[in-house]
């Protein structure tokens, strides 16, 4: 591959869930790529699909069934047997999880678990990958870590876990780091220590991130390139200072206008996109935001038909890719798929 292309490319990628009610499509059609040495946020509500990408990514749904194509460096991983993903996951792709007390094992000490990792892909012995455990807790800012090794994640702090965390996902030098919400439940120190370090991680290793957050000023602040996500679709997807400065979806907008401003009266009511997220049961024929979209409400007859019962393309205007039918944004577009 050549230096430029990207390490992750992912194109038309379905996830359904079987239930009593029928199948429920998580995630639609979706498409994006990553290169090395940059990072993709990706956000939206909870119930959009950021997470149950994150999952199809490293294989690791197991009930649900997975289409379209998933390509790390060259190869394929939808349809790959389960064999060939271990080899993959912890050696070449890793996840840190969204809740690190959860993912890490109570009755085994921290750097047990993250040795494990070692022996499994590189068929260490036990002191090296010792070592190697010990290593990584102080490459990512743990103190003492020779001693910290020893210890069991609940004498760990919310900080420190997810530091191991990070650490255990790193300890074999993946090329691909997803992290789901890693700075959830954090204080903003803690949670800019997390950012830095994955960033350093990041320019140190060349690795390529892709951060799955609902947390827009973490995303400004470490991402280069965003998705947004909206019923399982790609509402948006475009550079993190365009989207920030001009955002072309409806859905997009309302994001932003719900974070809470400095300059805010005390006594201003947050702000919020009115209605719920749309039933991915019986998803709607259209634009699944348009019962919620502001720009809709207002429109002609003819176009709130359209929004309603015609699906948007997704459509090109420069370096940016939107599935709207009424976009904010001036500008003629090409139908696009994933970068």
């Amino acid at each position: 591959m050549t230096a430029d292309a990207p390490l992750l490319t992912v194109t038309d990628l379905t996830v359904a869930f079987p239930t009593r009610h029928g199948p429920v499509r998580a995630v639609d059609s979706l498409g994006f790529s990553v290169r090395r040495g940059r990072t993709l946020g990706i956000v939206g509500e909870s119930g959009s699909g950021k997470s149950v990408t994150s999952l199809a990514v490293l294989g690791l749904h197991t009930s649900a069934e997975v289409t379209g194509s998933i390509v790390l460096d060259g190869r394929e991983l939808v349809g790959l047997p389960e064999r060939e993903l271990n080899r993959l996951r912890g050696r070449r792709m890793a996840m840190i999880f969204q809740d690190p007390l959860s993912s890490l094992h109570p009755y085994y000490t921290v750097g047990e678990q993250i040795a494990e990792h070692h022996r499994v892909h590189f068929g260490s012995g036990r002191r090296a990958a010792r070592r190697r455990a010990v290593e990584t807790l102080g490459e990512v800012g743990i103190p003492e870590p020779a001693r910290r090794a020893g210890e069991y994640p609940h004498q760990f702090s919310g900080g420190m876990r997810q530091r191991a965390m990070i650490a255990m996902a790193l300890a074999c030098e993946p090329d691909l780091l997803v992290a789901d919400e890693p700075t959830t439940a954090l204080d903003v120190t803690v949670q800019a220590q997390i950012l830095e370090l994955i960033a350093r991680l990041q320019q140190e290793r060349g690795l390529a991130v892709v951060l799955i957050t609902h947390d827009l000023g973490v995303v400004a602040r470490v991402a280069q390139d965003v998705l947004v996500m909206y019923g399982g679709r790609v509402a948006e997807h475009a550079p993190v200072d365009a989207l920030f400065a001009d955002p072309a979806h409806p859905y997009t907008r309302g994001l932003l206008d719900s974070v809470p401003r400095l300059d805010d009266p005390d006594d201003a009511p947050l702000r919020a996109i009115p209605g719920s997220p749309p039933s991915l049961l019986a998803p709607s024929p259209g634009c699944p935001f348009a019962p919620r979209c502001p720009v809709a409400a207002t429109a002609t007859g003819a176009e709130r038909r359209r929004c309603a019962e015609t699906r948007p393309p997704l459509v090109r205007d420069r370096d940016r890719l939107t599935a709207c039918h009424l976009p904010l944004r001036s500008g003629a577009g090409t139908p696009g798929g994933a970068r």
